[in-house]
C-alpha cells in the first residue's frame, strides 16, 4: 500500500499503543510515533507528559493502600467518570478534565510535534490518526493542515474525548461501538465526523476480510471450550454455517491466558490461577500463559511465583515485539482472563473473556458492555477456580461467549479505518 498516514499513540499503559499496533502498516515508514516520547521532543513537553504518566501510575498503585488508597482513587476516578447516558440530553458543556488537558496545549505543549509532522509531510499533508485525544487536540490547535482522525479505544467515553467546541472542530472519530458514536453526538460532535468502524484488531489474528485465520483458530478453540458437546448440540447449524465442520480434536490443550494491565495491576490473580490449576498443568490437561508485557519486574514476579511448573510467560522489552508475541499466543488461547480494558474488543476474535475486577470508570463501562453483549463472564472466587471454571466448560457457557463474540462483534475495524482514510 502506497498511501500512508501519521499514526500517533502514547506509551502510557498498553491501551493506546495496542490500538495503534494493527494500524502500523498505514504508518509513514512503518513506525508508530509516541507523542510523549519521540525523537527530538522538547524537554518541557516531555516533562509535562511524564508528570501525567507518573500521576496515573502512582494513583493506580496507591489504590492498594488500605483505607486511604480506595478513597484517593475514588476521587481521581470521579474526575474522569462517564455520565449516565439516559435521559439523552445535551452534554456538550466541557468538563474539568478537558479544560485541564487543553491548558498546557494553549501554552505551546505539542507545538513541536505538530510542526515536525507538518514539515515532514511535504506539500501534501498526510492524514493524522491518533489513538489518544490529547494528540488530536494538539493537531487541531496548532492547525495541522491534513485530515485529523481519533481512534477511540473504549466502549463508552467521557466528555474529555470531544473537542472544546465540537461543532467547529475538524476532528473525525473512528468509534468501536454504536454507544460511543451516540455519545459523541450528545457531546456536540457533528454526525458527519463520526464513523462507526469497530475497534482495530490485529490482522495476524484475522487474515483477510474473509477472516480465514480467525475462523480456523476458532474451530479448534470451540472443541476445547465445549468438551461435552452441549453447546454444539444446540447450535450445530450456526457453527457449521459460520465456520464449517469442527475438527475431532483441538491442535492444543485447553489454554488459559491471564493478562495484567500496564501498571502490573492484578498480577496476584495470575499466580492464583497457576496454583489452583497446578495438577492439571503438570498432567498436560491445561496450559496457562501469563502476560507480563514489557515490565521485567512483572516477568520476574511470575517466574519466582511459578517455579517448577511449565508456564509460558509473555514478555519483551520492545513493545512491538511484545504485541507480536501476544497476538501469536492468542491463536492457541481458549480463554482470555483480564480486566475489562481495550482487550474487551478481542472478544470479536472468538475469545471468551473471564472478567477480572475493573479499574476506573472506563473499565466499568467496558465490563457492562461485555456482559450485556454476552461476550464475557465475571470471574468467581479464584480460590475455587478448579470448580467453577470446569463447570462453565461442561455447560458450554464459554463456548457460547466465544461464538457470540465472533458472530456479533465487529472484526474488521482495521480494514474499515483503512478504507475511510484512503478509499
Amino acid at each position: 500500500m502506497d498511501k500512508k498516514a501519521w499514526v500517533i499513540a502514547v506509551d502510557m499503559g498498553y491501551g493506546h499503543q495496542r490500538t495503534a499496533y494493527p494500524l502500523r502498516h498505514l504508518a509513514f515508514e512503518g513506525k508508530v510515533i509516541n507523542a510523549n516520547n519521540y525523537e527530538g521532543i522538547p524537554k518541557r513537553d516531555k516533562e509535562i507528559w511524564q508528570k501525567a504518566k507518573n500521576g496515573y501510575e502512582f494513583i493506580s498503585a496507591f489504590r492498594r493502600t488500605p483505607v486511604i488508597g480506595p478513597l484517593v482513587f475514588g476521587a481521581f476516578n470521579k474526575l474522569q467518570r462517564i455520565l449516565s447516558f439516559y435521559p439523552k440530553r445535551d452534554l456538550s458543556e466541557p468538563n474539568f478534565q478537558l479544560r485541564q488537558t487543553l491548558a498546557p496545549i494553549q501554552k505551546g505543549w505539542g507545538r513541536d510535534l505538530i510542526e515536525t509532522l507538518r514539515l515532514r509531510s511535504g506539500r501534501e499533508p498526510l492524514p493524522l490518526i491518533a489513538t489518544f485525544f490529547t494528540a488530536v487536540f494538539m493537531a487541531e490547535y496548532f492547525k495541522y493542515p491534513g485530515e485529523i482522525y481519533c481512534v477511540v479505544c473504549d466502549t463508552d467515553i467521557s466528555r474529555t474525548w470531544a473537542p472544546l467546541r465540537p461543532q467547529k472542530s475538524k476532528i473525525k472519530y473512528f468509534t468501536p461501538t454504536a454507544r460511543v458514536a451516540e455519545r459523541l453526538q450528545l457531546y456536540g460532535v457533528r454526525p458527519e465526523n463520526i464513523f462507526l468502524t469497530g475497534y482495530p484488531l490485529p490482522q495476524e489474528n484475522i487474515g483477510s476480510e474473509k477472516t480465514e485465520i480467525l475462523k480456523e483458530d476458532l474451530k479448534h478453540r470451540l472443541v476445547n471450550l465445549d468438551p461435552r458437546g452441549r453447546y454444539f448440540k444446540n447450535y450445530q447449524d450456526l457453527i457449521e454455517l459460520k465456520l464449517g465442520k469442527l475438527p475431532k480434536k483441538s491442535n492444543h490443550p485447553l489454554t488459559v491466558m491471564f493478562a495484567v494491565g500496564g501498571a502490573g495491576a492484578q498480577r496476584e490473580i495470575g499466580v492464583k490461577i497457576v496454583n489452583h490449576l497446578a495438577k492439571k498443568i503438570k498432567s498436560g490437561q491445561v496450559k496457562v500463559i501469563l502476560v507480563a508485557g514489557v515490565r521485567e519486574k512483572i516477568r520476574n514476579y511470575f517466574r519466582g511465583k511459578t517455579r517448577g511448573l511449565d508456564i509460558e510467560i509473555i514478555f519483551d522489552e520492545n513493545i512491538t515485539n511484545y504485541f507480536q508475541k501476544f497476538n501469536q499466543a492468542l491463536r492457541k488461547t481458549d480463554i482470555l482472563w483480564t480486566k475489562p480494558s481495550e482487550l474487551s474488543f478481542y472478544s470479536a476474535l472468538g475469545l471468551p473473556i473471564v472478567i477480572a475486577p475493573p479499574i476506573g470508570s472506563q473499565e466499568e463501562f467496558n465490563q457492562r458492555w461485555l456482559l450485556n453483549s454476552g461476550f464475557g463472564i465475571l470471574q468467581k472466587d479464584v480460590n475455587y477456580l478448579e470448580q467453577w471454571l470446569f463447570d462453565w466448560l461442561d455447560q458450554g457457557y464459554l463456548a457460547e461467549c466465544a461464538m457470540q463474540g465472533f458472530v456479533e462483534g465487529e472484526k474488521l475495524g482495521t480494514f474499515n479505518i483503512q478504507k475511510i482514510c484512503f478509499g
